[in-house]
């Protein structure tokens, strides 16, 4: 298969099952909306080493959100129920509350799992918190020095799909690096996914284990360039950079969805030679995306 004279190959991305919530967070302007989602998913790269995987999944205007202000939806992920929910309490507490004139609601209010998250946070108030109800939502109103937080009570989490990928391989580094930016644009415009690596780009691509029996990852050797010398890369002599997608959703049909978008756009960039994905012989999880069947 190609798209635009760039060959895809006949390969799948492994992904795997993990625990996800989805946060709106608002503020009296979109700036703040964001500033404080970011600061909420960062440090949210992998499970490898960070408390947990996230990042913003949309831009929402008053029209899609609680309190009629503008917004961003952000999605944190987790390999359990129970850090997960640590990782909620933590992050809105340290990093929402903190922000200038924001609130956080839940975005998966039917999910069967949920949190008393606010219910906790509420604590912070020193028993001056009020309970309260918004358009249908139970929240607390917890008073800061600038006006109060609202928050609400519980947040629903649900089973999502962590590592749905695709590599971009290219002539050269910002042939690919442009290709893997025009990726990211295109998924950033679909909802139920998120990009969570450093503008939704990895350069450190990793394969399962080590020869370090420490390190439950390593560099994937075979698709480092400067390994040639070495006999270990795997790579065609014209490529000269590789970069990775690596995508969470909320189920099969978005991250389909994403890469499809993906991997569309970074076929239209000169100079992207092959697109292909990791997959690591079922030693990862239990999710498989055929790129062929994803492009149909």
């Amino acid at each position: 298969m190609e798209i635009n004279g760039v060959q895809i190959d006949d390969t799948f991305a492994e992904a795997f099952p993990i625990k996800m919530a989805r946060v709106q967070i608002t503020a009296v302007t979109e700036r703040w909306a964001l500033e404080a989602a970011r600061e909420a998913t960062g440090f949210g790269t992998s499970v490898i080493g960070c408390s947990a995987e996230a990042g913003i999944e949309c831009i929402v205007d008053g029209s899609e959100t609680v309190d009629g202000r503008p917004g961003a939806n952000i999605l944190i992920c987790n390999m359990g129920y129970k850090n997960l929910e640590n990782s909620l309490l933590f992050r809105l507490g340290q990093c929402v509350l903190t922000a200038p004139t924001t609130a956080a609601f839940s975005g998966m209010t039917e999910a069967e799992k949920q949190f008393d998250t606010g219910k906790k946070l509420s604590f912070f108030g020193d028993g001056y918190q009020k309970n309260e109800n918004m358009n249908g939502r139970n929240v607390w109103k917890i008073p800061l020095m600038s006006g109060d937080f609202i928050v609400e009570q519980s947040f629903g989490a649900i089973e999502g799909i962590a590592g749905g990928n695709f590599l971009i391989l290219g002539q050269n580094q910002m042939a690919a690096l442009t290709a893997a930016e025009a990726a990211v644009d295109a998924i950033r415009k679909l909802k139920g996914t998120i990009t969570p690596f450093p503008g939704g780009i990895v350069s450190s691509g990793s394969k399962v284990g080590s020869k370090y029996k420490f390190l439950k990852a390593s560099t994937n050797t075979a698709f480092c360039t400067s390994l040639r010398s070495d006999n270990v890369c795997t790579l065609a002599e014209d490529v000269s950079s590789v970069f990775e997608i690596v995508i969470n959703g909320v189920s099969r049909e978005a991250i389909q969805a994403s890469m499809k978008a993906g991997i569309h756009a970074a076929c239209h960039v000169p100079g992207v030679l092959k697109i292909t994905a990791a997959n690591y012989e079922g030693k990862l999880g239990i999710h498989q995306f055929p790129l062929h069947r994803v492009l149909e």
